[in-house]
């Protein structure tokens, strides 16, 4: 395997899932999804499929197949080949065989040994305590760990370390399928060794905070790529690309679908394509931090991460491009640069509304500078970019929308507003009659800023002509781009109001004072002239959470449960939001908790939310007692 780190979690996402981190050697007793555990297994190299993918688990596993699989499964276990011996370990495995190698460091290791005639029997069915017994080997339990007869006090560990997981052989004697080999396996990447350490640890690899082999950053490390789909690129794909599986744009695609120009990572053992079709033309404004090492450029006021050395060079000071130079940019994954070409020929258009206007510098490509008008546009697809102003001015809130030309020419445009009512369908892919497209942007935009959504979140919500503020059709007569004017409250914050004080002067003037926590972070907006209608409970702000432009109380409801996003009150449901905030409330003061903690301990709940959810509304907090 591949010794590389895992990127660690994002803060937020951090402190939530701290809430929920097992206990040291728990985990928990879930038996996981067939294909997580083939995705896994088949990232580290541990079981493959045939040439079409095909993982044959009705087929029983010899004695060779499953000493093969253990040492894949060992640390610096793919240093070891097929042929990596000159000799032969057992007269019935000579080193021809195609697992010499492996039985050979196998038998070095310790993990199995040979029969007493001297013969290892490779063809031979394997059961199940004898591969257990190698299991517990690689987890550092020999021998001397264990009293009794073979194989009871092995089978009772294996019990005890909750190695059966999804195995559906039940008696030590039972040959093992290559089913039950691969979920034995999984289950000792998350079981803690001898000493005490997950076993996966001892590959390079960790688990995440629920105790499970955390799949991303694992294809994460064993990922290749990218590659530019140019000429003949099937050839550098290291295996066949007949049965692959392909996702391109994030959806199930083949292996002819891919483009010139597609960006492509690959995983061999998982016999895996991902492929990313997006480009950005434009003129590069900015090499950060210098041309000396680059690690982002900036076209259009966004600026892209680097991921590749070829990319790198092409923007150094050795490569082709520099400042003022019109480029295509081929993204890959999370939008990161891929390539650097020249123009390539394509047009492409975006739609979004202002939130910014200031006066920025220009490069004039002969080593000198000037400065112009500029706008920010918060685009439908969630991402703000910069343009140059040459013919008009804008304002804060203008819809506006921008044409790229091939030869990277930007040209902006202000959009007259374009009107839609209607119900959104409660599978979210309607509009009244007017269908969505697959990939649609949405935009919920509020007093110049805005947020992006997906179809789902507007399901069920009846959306009148003032709601709507610009929408495009493709071809097929689909809604593409939709830029909504305050629908969903998803852009405002969302928490709780701790204490306010109410200040009199004697004069006309009235001062007051607001405490309040957002997200586990306390505000105080002190000797404010301003007596918003809240009082102490939930509350929704907008604006600067140090110095909010308006604060309103949520509507409260006592509530029984909470199951899955559903808060449950009696015989009603409601869906509380994806950033949810949980409260404990201990000894007068709030302490942010989880959805699992409150509800194991049993606590008493209550909701706070924006409005009804036909209007778009959400449980926004949860505070239990």
């Amino acid at each position: 395997m591949k010794l590389k780190s895992i990127l660690a979690a994002g803060t937020a996402v951090a402190l939530l899932l701290g809430l929920l981190v097992l206990p040291a050697g728990a985990r928990s007793t879930t038996v996981p999804a067939q294909q997580e555990v083939t995705q896994v297994i088949n990232a580290l190299g541990i079981m493959v499929g045939d040439d079409q993918g095909n993982m044959q688990l009705d087929r029983t596993v010899t004695r060779a197949e499953f000493i093969t699989m253990a040492v894949k499964a060992s640390p610096n276990g793919d240093q070891v080949g097929e042929s990596s011996t000159s000799t032969s370990p057992y007269p019935d495995v000579p080193y021809t065989h195609w697992a010499a190698g492996f039985v050979e460091a196998g038998v070095a290791a310790g993990l199995i040994t040979g029969y007493s005639d001297g013969t290892f029997r490779p063809s031979n069915q394997i059961t199940l305590a004898e591969g257990v017994t190698i299991v517990l080997q690689l987890l550092g339990y020999g021998s001397e760990d264990f009293s009794g007869a073979y194989p009871t006090p092995q089978m009772a560990l294996y019990h005890s370390l909750k190695l059966d997981r999804g195995l559906n052989a039940q008696s030590s004697s039972t040959v093992l399928s290559r089913h039950d080999a691969m979920y034995l396996f999984y289950n000792l990447l998350s079981t803690n060794d001898k000493s005490g350490t997950p076993y996966i640890n001892s590959l390079g690899y960790s688990l995440n905070a629920a105790g499970e082999v955390d799949l991303v950053a694992l294809i994460n490390a064993v990922m290749d790529g990218p590659m530019i789909a140019s000429g003949d690129w099937q050839s550098n794909i290291p295996f066949s690309l007949s049965g692959a599986t392909v996702t391109r744009d994030g959806s199930p695609s083949s292996a002819s679908q891919i483009q010139e120009n597609d960006v492509i990572y690959w995983c061999q053992s998982m016999r895996t394509l991902w492929v990313y079709s997006d480009k950005v033309v434009g003129t590069i404004q900015d090499i950060t931090p210098n041309t000396a090492a680059p690690t982002a450029v900036t076209i259009g006021g966004h600026s892209y991460e680097l991921d590749s050395a070829s990319a790198v060079y092409a923007l150094s000071d050795l490569g082709s491009y520099d400042i003022g130079d019109t480029v295509s940019l081929l993204l890959g994954r999370q939008g990161k640069v891929a390539a650097v070409t020249a123009p390539i020929e394509t047009t492409s258009e975006r739609c979004g509304v202002v939130t910014k206007v200031t006066r920025e510098s220009y490069s004039d490509g002969y080593h000198s500078s000037y400065t112009a008008d500029t706008i920010t546009l918060l685009a439908t697809d969630g991402q703000s970019y910069q343009y140059e102003c040459t013919s008009y001015t804008y304002d804060v809130g203008d819809l506006v929308g921008v044409n790229i030309a091939a030869d990277g020419t930007v040209s902006l445009k202000r959009l007259s507003p374009t009107r839609l009512s209607g119900k959104v369908n409660s599978e979210g892919t309607k509009i009244g009659s007017t269908p969505l497209a697959d990939g649609v942007e949405i935009l919920d935009v509020y007093e110049g800023s805005g947020t992006r959504i997906f179809p789902s979140r507007l399901a069920g919500i009846t959306l009148n002509k003032d709601m709507v503020l610009y929408y495009t059709l493709n071809g097929s007569g689909e809604i593409d781009r939709l830029i909504l004017e305050d629908v969903t409250g998803d852009n405002y914050h969302y928490g709780i109001l701790t204490d306010m004080v109410e200040i009199p002067t004697g004069t006309l003037t009235t001062y007051y004072t607001y405490v309040y926590d957002v997200g586990g972070t306390t505000y105080t907006l002190a000797n404010s002239t301003t007596g918003f209608p809240v009082s102490t409970g939930g509350i929704m702000l907008k604006g600067d959470l140090n110095n909010p432009d308006k604060m309103y109380r949520l509507t409260k409801l006592e509530a029984d449960r909470i199951s899955g996003n559903l808060l449950i009150a009696g015989n009603r449901s409601y869906t509380m939001a994806d950033d949810v905030v949980i409260y404990e409330y201990r000894n007068g003061s709030y302490y942010l908790s989880s959805a699992q903690r409150v509800t194991e301990k049993g606590l008493s709940l209550t909701g706070w939310y924006d409005k009804a959810e036909s209007s778009g509304g959400r449980i926004r907090i949860v505070v239990a007692r």
